[in-house]
């Protein structure tokens, strides 16, 4: 069972004691959300959105008009903008907090199942939200959530300000509402219509999934719920401003989502969310995504069905779905083992092998806003960049796959080569000194530990050896 450890977390290091009752340690994890075990500075969201803004306005309504003519100084200033607003830095930063979550908290189940929460409801790569706001909206919105409904996950997750910019909804206007005959879209010609991102993507990647039989007219009924959600704009602030209720682009009259009736106005979103997570395809949805991550590619219906019945028993209990799914994972552990995305490979090379990974807080808090961050500092951001996971840049709204065909790449396979010949480099002084150190590694996380030390001692060097063990298959899954 000892790869349970990594199924549902990251392994157990060299020099920790590995759980005799590993499905009770796992399920202990889960009935609370604690305070980030990072010990350096944590910026919020708010604060981190404010240097979103001032890159923002600086660029667009400064830089792009003082040097309109004069590309090579306008390229200049833009690259001191970047560090006066430490565009390079935040979401290192953000990794490094995450990764410690996983590699140094009391909780790596729970870590892990962040992860998993912060894939569901991606923010992908567009409008430098990467670089400013994912991370914090992963730790803001989604991590709390953790101990709450899914009703209130989906909800705060909707209604926050990194989903409502991401997709577009503070430009959808009801065709019927207040702003749709305000005399300046006649003059500027903007007649007031819908865009349907956030509600296509709140039924396809949400709630219910397209097995629910939704229709183009659903999901135009549903974007008119949703118009009048938006952020705040102004002169100073832009698209930056916080997430408000716009009751004059809010389409009048009632709507019809799913063969049920809407009334207008701001709680009609809550209520139509409040439908489509008690909808029986959202049950199976989460269940078959969450299969899906810890278990197996092809979740079968009766792995799926204690998690669809807690979700049901428990009102969408958080807690309670996330045991269910592993006592799920602890019962199959034998039957299936699942190739570990690169994110995941890489933390778990951190925490089984005890690297000196992620760089420590005393390190990033010698950032200074307006400087160039140092390399060290930068370090996380480039090497998930490198190993083709990075987990802030998603190419599409779905999030980046779990199906392991997508990861068995040989482009990306060797990049685990390679990575895992250079973990050695963050190897600590006293394991390189300790003569059990590749022996207590192996017998933590490895059932057969004879077969892999036979297959280890092949080769004499430590730097070989971690590249060996970290791509044996057994390895490679969990």
């Amino acid at each position: 069972m000892k790869n349970f450890f990594r199924k549902v977390a990251f392994g157990i290091g060299p020099n920790e004691q590995a759980p005799s009752d590993p499905l009770k340690w796992a399920l202990d994890q889960v009935n609370d959300v604690p305070e980030l075990s990072w010990k350096g500075k944590i910026y919020s969201e708010k604060e981190l959105r404010k240097h979103y803004r001032d890159w923002v306005y600086g660029d667009r309504k400064v830089l792009r008009k003082k040097y309109k003519d004069n590309k090579t100084l306008y390229k200049t200033h833009k690259d001191i903008l970047r560090h006066k607003t430490g565009q390079k830095f935040w979401e290192s930063l953000e990794i490094s907090i995450r990764h410690n979550e996983g590699i140094n908290s009391s909780h790596p189940v729970l870590a892990k199942l962040w992860m998993f929460w912060g894939n569901f409801f991606a923010i992908s790569e567009k409008d430098f939200l990467a670089n400013y706001s994912t991370g914090p909206y992963q730790r803001e919105i989604i991590r709390p959530n953790l101990s709450q409904t899914f009703e209130k996950m989906v909800y705060d997750v909707t209604t926050s300000w990194a989903m409502i910019h991401h997709l577009d909804n503070s430009e959808s206007a009801g065709p019927k509402s207040v702003t749709a005959s305000e005399d300046w879209r006649r003059r500027k010609k903007e007649p007031a219509t819908i865009n349907e991102n956030h509600a296509r993507e709140l039924l396809e990647l949400h709630t219910v999934s397209p097995k629910a039989g939704y229709t183009q007219e659903d999901v135009i009924q549903l974007a008119y719920i949703m118009t009048g959600w938006q952020h705040r704009w102004s002169k100073k602030n832009l698209e930056t401003g916080n997430v408000w209720f716009n009751s004059e682009y809010h389409q009048r009259g009632k709507k019809n989502v799913l063969g049920k009736e809407y009334k207008k106005g701001k709680k009609a979103l809550a209520i139509v969310i409040k439908d489509l997570v008690n909808h029986p395809n959202c049950r199976d949805f989460v269940a078959e995504r969450l299969c899906r991550f810890l278990i197996t590619d092809e979740p079968t219906k009766e792995m799926k069905q204690p998690i669809i019945d807690a979700f049901k028993k428990f009102d969408g209990f958080i807690p309670e779905i996330h045991k269910a799914a592993i006592k799920v994972a602890f019962e199959y552990n034998d039957k299936y083992k699942k190739f570990q995305t690169p994110e995941n490979w890489l933390i778990q090379v951190a925490k089984v092998a005890d690297l000196n990974w992620p760089p420590s807080p005393e390190l990033m808090d010698k950032y200074e806003l307006g400087q160039r961050p140092f390399d060290s500092q930068r370090e996380p951001e480039w090497l998930l960049q490198n190993i083709g996971h990075h987990p802030y840049r998603a190419k599409q709204p779905n999030g980046w796959s779990d199906h392991s065909a997508d990861w068995i790449s040989p482009e990306l396979l060797i990049r685990r080569l390679v990575y895992a010949k250079a973990s050695y480099n963050f190897a600590k002084m006293e394991n390189n000194k300790n003569t059990e150190y590749y022996l207590k590694m192996v017998e933590n996380n490895f059932d057969n530990p004879s077969k892999i030390m036979k297959y280890l001692n092949q080769k004499n060097r430590s730097v070989e050896k971690h590249t060996l063990l970290f791509n044996h298959p057994e390895f490679l899954k969990a």
